[in-house]
């Protein structure tokens, strides 16, 4: 095979891209290893959207102007870091490509540099470093590559970065007890490895990992039944701080008493703040007394924690913890679901069973006999939230010795719409009725995209166009997925509507999410909007109007 002697630009962009894509595919695997800091279930997904601004800074970039792509990679990374990992490994990308806009060439000599240089700056970020975390891989790894720094190949030197990283990857266990009783290695690392992987990929053509290589023992964290771990710092804080850069030394200091995880990175004024602490009020007052805080997110990982292993147990089909199991009640309610994310979201209000499926995996009778069966309830309302469930659902019934009734929820708007009628010491035929009501008085709308010709009222539909739905069929087509969503919420929502509930999936980036409150806020101005991530595929955007 002949040399790769030079990595240029444009395959570090297409490397970025197989990088994304890979998180994409990996990323409830890796969600499932994380225990530390704290087992909150989102580093496969922070990892993922921080790649994610990435790839949308790039978008426009020439991929050839190597100064273009570099200060894209290091802005995109810092202004969309999420969660602890997601911040460390915008350090590690920002290391890298600060590295690589100083040279026109990229040889190994250079790529060797860039590791190091990229495990010097992650280190730098985290204020209190620990072993056995996705620093460790990435030092071994840049420690790794130095085998190869001489030998001319962009190659090897990638694949003794990929072996020291995957021997330092195995070893976490070693050096976190938290990793060692869960039978799990590192999140973090497991994620950083893909990038390795994803050059790989794109330099010769060899294979990705599939998911069941990172997830193979994620299963080893539902060894100890009953056993939540919860950290001791409540609450994950997080913002972007516009401050002059002599003012952080004093803010570190500050913080440094105020909780751990801590990372700080950026500079020239621009700063991506990150703490888990149990006082989040001095958290940002702190950040307020130097500059400006923006886009502040707070996360209770407690109540993450705990719903998270709910949901997956729940979706999965195993026994829920009695610690966390839902409290009998005379009805219970039952919802198919096509993601975690909307599952958190009926997890929420209410919902004590969930079973996965959609548009693509329909549930079978036996499926929804079993929920039904675990539901600690003597009545239940069962919510097939597709009209090709709906019969299978109608069909449990005469399975068995509980009382079902089902709402005919045709979309996951309507489930989410009915569940403020849901009366848990009703029995199940007053709430049914109750909840159909408002399941029928709610809108709906979905985004998609078209995977053949066809002929609708909106128009003519080409394959790769994106189309908006409600009940009566396409209403609107466009070359964007913006364009097609937009255009449906014209026509869906009314300028008396009072909220716009919008349900984000898998493919819809966060330019697109931010179109659409922009849209509604120049169009509908009076309608309140909420927006939560559901995480469901096919369908980057689910609408529900009341």
């Amino acid at each position: 095979m002949e040399t790769i002697s030079f990595l240029s630009t444009s395959k570090i962009v297409e490397a970025l891209s197989a990088f994304h894509e890979a998180l994409e595919a990996h990323k409830e695997p890796i969600n499932r290893l994380n225990v530390y800091p704290v087992p909150d279930g989102d580093t496969g997904t922070n990892m993922y959207l921080t790649v994610g601004s990435v790839i949308e800074e790039l978008e426009g970039v020439e991929s050839e102007d190597r100064q273009a792509v570099c200060e894209a990679i290091s802005h995109g990374s810092l202004m969309g870091a999420r969660g602890n990992s997601g911040v460390i490994l915008s350090q590690v990308l920002r290391g890298m490509s600060d590295c690589f806009s100083r040279s026109e060439n990229i040889d190994s000599e250079l790529l060797t540099e860039a590791l190091t240089e990229s495990s010097i700056s992650a280190d730098g970020a985290v204020m209190k470093p620990v072993e056995g975390t996705i620093l460790t891989v990435v030092r071994e790894s840049a420690r790794s590559a130095m085998k190869a720094k001489q030998s001319g190949s962009i190659t090897a030197v990638i694949e003794e970065a990929l072996a020291g990283g995957e021997i330092a990857l195995e070893k976490t266990p070693e050096q976190l007890e938290v990793l060692r009783e869960a039978g799990v290695v590192d999140a973090g690392g497991a994620g950083f490895l893909l990038l390795l992987n994803a050059f790989l990929h794109v330099l010769d053509g060899r294979d990705l990992p599939s998911p069941q290589d990172v997830s193979q023992v994620a299963n080893a964290t539902d060894n100890s039944p009953g056993e939540v771990q919860i950290a001791d710092l409540r609450y994950e804080v997080m913002y972007l701080l516009n401050a002059p850069d002599e003012a952080m030394g004093e803010f570190k200091r500050v913080w440094a008493g105020l909780g751990d995880s801590i990372v700080v990175v950026g500079g020239d004024g621009l700063w991506n703040c990150h703490i888990h602490t149990n006082d989040i009020g001095p958290t940002i007052e702190a950040a307020i007394e130097i500059g400006r805080p923006h886009r502040i997110r707070v996360t209770d990982l407690a109540e993450e924690v705990m719903e998270e292993k709910w949901v997956r147990e729940a979706t999965e089909g195993g026994k829920v913890d009695e610690a966390i199991a839902p409290t009998p009640v005379p009805c219970a309610v039952v919802a198919v679901s096509p993601a975690a994310g909307i599952s958190r979201i009926f997890h929420s209000m209410g919902v004590q069973e969930l079973v996965l499926g959609g548009q693509s995996m329909n549930p079978s009778t036996a499926e929804l006999l079993a929920a039904v069966e675990h539901a600690p309830a003597e009545e239940v309302v069962i919510l097939p939230n597709n009209s090709n469930i709906v019969a299978v659902a109608r069909a449990v019934d005469s399975e068995t010795q509980k009382s079902v009734a089902v709402v005919p929820t045709n979309s996951i708007p309507e489930g989410l719409a009915c569940l403020f009628g849901y009366d848990p010491q009703a029995d199940s035929a007053t709430n049914a009725k109750a909840m159909a009501e408002l399941s029928d008085g709610v809108t709906i709308g979905e985004v998609t995209q078209a995977i053949r010709d066809s002929a609708s009222l909106a128009g003519a539909v080409s394959e790769g166009d994106w189309i908006g739905l409600d009940r009566e069929g396409i209403r609107s087509i466009g070359s964007s997925l913006l364009e097609a969503a937009t255009s449906l919420l014209a026509q869906i929502v009314a300028p008396d509507d009072e909220l716009l509930s919008v349900i984000v999936g898998e493919e819809a980036s966060e330019a697109d999410t931010r179109g659409i409150s922009e849209w509604v806020s120049e169009n509908r101005p009076s309608v309140e909007i909420e927006i939560h991530s559901g995480g469901q595929s096919h369908y980057p955007f689910f609408f529900g109007v009341e």
